[in-house]
């Protein structure tokens, strides 16, 4: 009798062994299981950012410089643009206080329109964030008025290739901040949007911005937005406004 008690308690000991690994075995198995179910696909869709994005999601503010000219350096490269206080005081001194206060910073050109714009400014596609179908409908709290007539463009300040010029909505003084760079003469444009710049040196890369690939949904140059499918590839990294080129 004890060795059969001894006999039986060595299978029990030896089952409740098996047992435990068993266990073990499972509890790893699933582990492995869930974390692959978890891990997302190489593949990214327009809504998502890639991981190689350099954003930092940076808006500090600069040495508050005011200048002439202003250093966009995008992830296609920099754009230098004289600036025009002349004509479009307001727009200027507008535009130089959100690029002194890092407000461009990481911001995506989100309207991009082969052979008609490149534009951006809008806070909301910041590092890409957020859903892109939004992007392009809001901007900075302070507004300013249309600095364009018929006295503008017969002084030359058109929307012609390289040209800035301030977005805006249906009222004309809604600018805030929102711009565009004209990707081609674009004449019937004249007098509705306040020009305020002009691309002095890196306008290749504002063409290679707008051969971008877009979003299929993009079908017209009417589109608000027209988000790139990799917006890494299309950031606003910085503005710097300086005194000479």
């Amino acid at each position: 009798m004890p060795k059969r008690s001894r006999r039986r308690g060595s299978k029990s000991s030896k089952r409740r062994t098996w047992i435990a690994l068993a266990l073990l075995v499972l509890i790893a198995v699933s582990g492995l299981g869930v974390y692959v179910y978890t891990v997302k696909p190489a593949s990214q869709s327009v809504t998502s950012t890639s991981s190689t994005s350099t954003c930092s999601a940076s808006t500090s503010s600069s040495n508050g410089a005011q200048g002439d000219f202003a250093v966009i350096d995008t992830t296609q490269g920099t754009m230098v643009v004289q600036l025009f206080p002349n004509v479009a005081p307001k727009t200027v001194a507008n535009f130089i206080s959100l690029a002194d206060t890092g407000f461009y910073n990481d911001l995506v050109w989100h309207r991009i329109v082969a052979g008609f714009v490149i534009q951006t400014g809008d806070p909301t596609s910041r590092c890409a964030e957020g859903s892109p179908s939004s992007w392009g409908s809001t901007g900075s709290s302070q507004t300013v008025p249309l600095e364009a007539n018929s006295s503008t463009v017969a002084q030359g300040y058109v929307n012609n290739v390289g040209y800035l010029a301030m977005a805006r909505g249906s009222s004309n003084n809604s600018g805030t901040s929102q711009f565009f760079i004209n990707l081609a003469n674009n004449t019937s444009l004249n007098g509705l949007y306040t020009v305020f710049g002009k691309v002095i040196t890196g306008l290749d890369v504002a063409s290679a911005i707008g051969k971008l690939q877009v979003s299929a949904t993009c079908a017209s140059s009417g589109d608000i937005t027209c988000p790139p499918v990799d917006p890494s590839n299309a950031e606003v990294l910085s503005i710097t406004i300086q005194d000479s080129p």
